[in-house]
């Protein structure tokens, strides 16, 4: 049976809408409230700032590009830093924030006014393909980790019970997606989700005392930003792998949804409203937002694209930062679940770059488009990095500078007819 797909433009129902929303909720949620949690700050403050700024983002590019903007983990080593250098603290990773918001709208300025036709030009379906599928495959570790199945020690330190959680998630999810029926349909992850908490709890691996201790209502904990220009020098490099970042994200969400986002709302305001949601996290003393990879896997696998879904998830967000033991209650969903059913979204992602590659129907046959996939799937891959500053260029950021280079490379070989094989590449593209 054809799976149900709900568009971007549509508006279900409220009592669909509303189990949909808690969906996309409790899929950023782990991951967001993370990043606070690292550089020590308050996470109600993060959850309120990242439902305003997807609201923000959703009304820049005018309710045509899905996306929840979470918390981004690209700035928390530079930030790090800052906390721990001697006369700054977070507040002055703030103004690095807001300065690292403006460099992303700057970004969108330029684009606004020379269009988009380099990235066809950097960014061939050889390279973007393989780009896209790095989001996915460089986060499955991480998944991985989360259900207990890598560890730093030996394989008789692996916890049987988060195994078994990690497992049940995983296989609601997988056969959930293929069996479920009518709404059920679209709800998998929600469901796996509860399916692995009860597991959880009957073996005995939820912790309730953080909600136990947590007041019933709570103010989000808004600071100033402060601005010096070490630490804006500190946390600025981290801007280019957030442009990297999106620039494969919304590739690959045109490609689930079936829609060039590239062009229609444009890249132009899809940065413009991340880099102003960034900018508004900072003078609020929050952390700097992206899209997230999570909600992507989200759409991907339910088919469910609507922009009315992905905004009620930005009021639920915005709401629960008030309410203390509610968002502890979410938070208090143990690891190897969140980990199952990330393993799968994951999976989504790097499963969309490959069917990018399959669409565009990339010749193999040609050693140009064999050389670019491998040598970018490798980079992002390997381990290798490359510093900037503070910051260090790994995975998906430098295998997709390594694209852009090669890309660039390939179109100047064109260009000036050094390669033996052009006249098939110019037959190939025309």
């Amino acid at each position: 049976m054809k799976k149900r797909i709900i568009q971007i433009d549509e508006k279900p129902p409220f009592l669909e809408a509303v189990p949909l929303s808690i969906q996309h909720l409790f899929a950023m949620f782990s991951a967001s409230v993370l990043v606070p949690n690292l550089l020590g700050i308050n996470p109600a403050v993060v959850l309120f700032m990242n439902g305003v700024g997807t609201l923000l983002y959703i009304l820049i590019t005018k309710g045509r590009a899905p996306a929840f903007l979470g918390s981004s983990f690209a700035f928390i080593a530079p930030a790090g830093i800052i906390i721990a250098a001697k006369g700054l603290g977070y507040q002055y990773a703030l103004g690095g924030f807001v300065v690292s918001g403006a460099a992303l709208c700057a970004v969108a300025l330029i684009i606004k006014y020379f269009g988009t036709k380099w990235i066809d030009v950097i960014l061939p379906p050889a390279a973007m393909g393989s780009v896209v599928a790095l989001i996915g495959l460089e986060l499955s570790g991480t998944a991985a980790s989360m259900g207990g199945l890598i560890l730093s020690g030996t394989y008789t330190q692996i916890d049987p019970k988060k195994v078994a959680v990690f497992t049940i998630t995983l296989c609601v999810a997988v056969f959930g997606s293929v069996l479920f029926k009518k709404f059920l349909s679209v709800i998998p992850i929600l469901i796996a989700i509860i399916t692995g908490y009860i597991a959880s709890a009957f073996l005995g691996i939820v912790n309730l005392d953080a909600v136990k201790s947590a007041p019933v209502f709570a103010i989000p904990n808004f600071q100033p930003a402060k601005f010096d220009l070490t630490a804006i020098s500190i946390i600025l490099p981290a801007t280019l792998v957030v442009v990297s970042e999106h620039i494969g994200h919304q590739i690959v969400t045109g490609k689930i949804v079936g829609r060039d986002i590239i062009k229609d709302p444009g890249l132009d305001k899809t940065l413009l409203g991340d880099g102003l949601s960034t900018m508004l996290s900072g003078f609020c003393g929050s952390v700097p937002t992206t899209t997230y990879g999570e909600n992507i896997g989200v759409m991907a696998m339910t088919g469910v694209y609507s922009v009315w879904v992905i905004g009620g998830a930005a009021v639920l967000s915005i709401l629960i930062s008030f309410f203390g033991k509610v968002s502890a209650l979410i938070h208090s969903i143990p690891d190897p679940v969140m980990g199952g059913v990330s393993f799968l979204l994951y999976g989504m992602i790097a499963a969309s770059g490959i069917r990018l590659l399959v669409d565009q129907r990339v010749d193999y046959g040609r050693s140009r488009n064999l050389a670019m996939t491998s040598v970018v799937l490798v980079t992002g891959l390997s381990g290798a990095f490359v510093q900037v500053g503070k910051v260090k260029l790994t995975g998906m950021a430098l295998g997709a500078v390594v694209a852009m280079l090669m890309g660039l490379i390939f179109w100047i070989i064109d260009k000036f007819h050094i390669a033996n094989d052009y006249d098939d590449v110019t037959k190939d593209e025309a």
